[in-house]
C-alpha cells in the first residue's frame, strides 16, 4: 500500500497559491535547494575537480537514470540522463532511422509537441535522403501505420488537451508493420502509470521538470530497450558516450550499454536537484496517484461546467483517455488566464485558445480544485479579462 496523498508537507508552495501548472513546471520539493547548495559549496567549492570521483559526480547520471527507470516501468541500466528533451528526441529518431534503412517515412501526429516535429524536420534536412514526415490527426495514427513507415514517434499524452494514446495498441501496430516505436513521455512520467518495457517500444524520451519536479531546465532522459542497445548507433557521438572516455582515443567507440546515449559533460547541479526531487516519490504507488488524478480532473470538469458554461471542454471527458490535465477552450483564454493567475490560481495558456490546468495529487486536493473553480467563475462572470493589463502577451504564455 502506498503513502497517502497529497504530500504537501514535502513541497515549498507559496502561501495562498493554488498551483495547477505542474504539467508545465513542477513545484520545488523541500530539500532540493539545500542539495544544490551543498553541491555548489561543499563539493565544487571544497573538492573542486576531485568531486568527479570523491562526490560521485561521474556516476550521478546513471544513479538518477535508474531512479527514473523505476517510475516508467524500465529496468535498471536502461535509462540515460542529461541534455534536453529535444536532443534526446534527435538521438532516438536518428538511431531508429538507421534501424530501418530501406524505409523513408517518419510518422507522428499533428498534435505532437512542436519541438518533436521540428527535430524531425531538421534531421530530415540534414540527412537529405528523401525522408518524409507525416502527421495525421491523432485519432488517425493507427490507420496511417503502413509498411512505408520507418519510425512512429508520438507523445503519449497530448500537451494541449491531455488526450492519451493507447501505448500498447499503437506499439503493437507499429511492430506489426515493421516500424520502430518512440514514445515521448514528457506529460506521462510522474503523471500516469507507464510500463515502457512491457510495451516493447524500442525508445522512449522525456523531461523531468514537469510532474517530476526537477526544476527549470532539468535534464532529460532517454530509454533504449536493453536487447537493442548494443546495436544502437548514436548520431551524437559525444565523449561521455565513449566506452572509455578518459582513454582519449582518437576514434569513437560506443559504450556497451545505455551509457552510449550520453553526449557531453553532465549538468551536475541540475542532476543533484533532480535526484533530491525524486525523494518525494518514495513510497508513492502510481495506481493510487492515477486514481487521485482522475478524481481531481473529473471534479474540476464538473465544477467548471456548472459555473462557467462559456468555456468548452477540450480534453477527453473520460478520465481513462486523458493524462493528468484538463483543458478548456475559450476565445479570451489568454487574458482570462492572466486574470486567474493574478488571483492566485496558476494555470497556463496554449495557442490558439486553450486554458490548461494540471493536476498533481502530490500537492493538490479536492478543496484546492473547488476553490480554483470558484475563482475561475468570478473571472469569467465579471469579464475580468477585459482589463487592459491582462491583454498584453508575455514571451512565455
Amino acid at each position: 500500500m502506498g503513502v497517502s496523498l497529497p504530500r504537501k508537507e514535502l513541497f515549498d508552495l507559496p502561501e495562498g497559491m493554488i498551483y495547477l501548472d505542474g504539467n508545465s513546471l513542477g513545484v520545488l520539493p523541500k530539500g532540493a535547494a539545500e542539495r544544490a547548495q551543498r553541491v555548489i559549496t561543499e563539493e565544487w567549492g571544497g573538492q573542486l575537480i576531485r568531486a568527479w570521483n570523491s562526490a560521485g559526480w561521474m556516476d550521478l547520471p546513471r544513479v538518477v537514470g535508474d531512479r527514473l527507470a523505476a517510475l516508467i516501468g524500465a529496468p535498471a541500466g536502461s535509462v540515460a540522463t542529461g541534455d534536453t528533451l529535444s536532443i534526446k528526441v534527435y538521438q532516438a529518431l536518428a538511431a531508429a532511422l538507421k534501424m530501418r534503412p530501406d524505409r523513408r517515412v517518419i510518422l507522428s501526429d499533428n498534435g505532437n509537441f512542436p519541438s518533436d516535429l521540428y527535430m524531425a524536420q531538421g534531421l530530415i534536412g540534414t540527412l537529405d535522403q528523401g525522408y518524409a514526415l507525416r502527421t495525421p490527426a491523432p485519432e488517425d495514427v493507427a490507420e496511417a501505420i503502413t509498411d512505408e513507415v520507418a519510425v512512429v514517434m508520438l507523445t503519449h499524452v497530448d500537451y494541449r488537451t491531455g488526450r492519451m494514446h493507447d501505448m500498447e495498441a499503437i506499439t503493437k501496430r507499429a511492430h506489426a508493420a515493421g516500424a520502430v516505436m518512440i514514445w515521448d513521455l514528457a506529460h506521462s512520467a510522474g503523471a500516469v502509470p507507464v510500463e515502457i518495457a512491457a510495451s516493447n517500444a524500442e525508445f522512449a524520451v522525456g523531461c523531468t521538470y514537469k510532474y517530476l519536479n526537477g526544476g527549470p531546465g532539468a535534464p532529460a532522459f532517454i530509454y533504449a530497450r536493453p536487447d537493442i542497445i548494443e546495436s544502437v548507433q548514436p548520431a551524437l557521438s559525444g565523449w561521455l558516450g565513449h566506452d572509455a572516455p578518459f582513454a582519449m582515443e582518437r576514434d569513437y567507440r560506443p559504450a556497451m550499454s545505455t551509457e552510449r546515449l550520453r553526449v557531453g559533460t553532465p549538468p551536475i547541479v541540475q542532476l543533484a536537484l533532480l535526484d533530491a526531487a525524486l525523494d518525494v516519490w518514495d513510497g508513492v504507488d502510481m495506481g493510487d496517484l492515477r486514481a487521485a488524478s482522475m478524481a481531481l480532473g473529473d471534479l474540476f470538469i464538473a465544477e467548471v461546467e456548472a459555473r462557467c458554461p462559456q468555456l468548452r471542454l477540450a480534453s477527453p471527458r473520460d478520465a481513462h483517455q486523458r493524462g493528468s490535465q484538463v483543458s478548456f477552450a475559450f476565445a479570451h483564454g489568454y487574458a482570462a488566464m492572466q486574470a486567474l493567475i493574478d488571483r492566485g490560481v496558476i494555470g497556463d495558456f496554449r495557442a490558439p485558445d486553450i486554458m490548461r490546468f494540471g493536476f498533481t495529487p502530490l500537492y493538490l486536493d479536492a478543496d484546492d480544485v473547488i476553490r480554483a473553480a470558484e475563482i475561475l467563475e468570478e473571472v469569467i462572470t465579471t469579464r475580468a479579462w477585459d482589463d487592459p493589463k491582462y491583454q498584453t502577451r508575455s514571451r512565455v504564455t
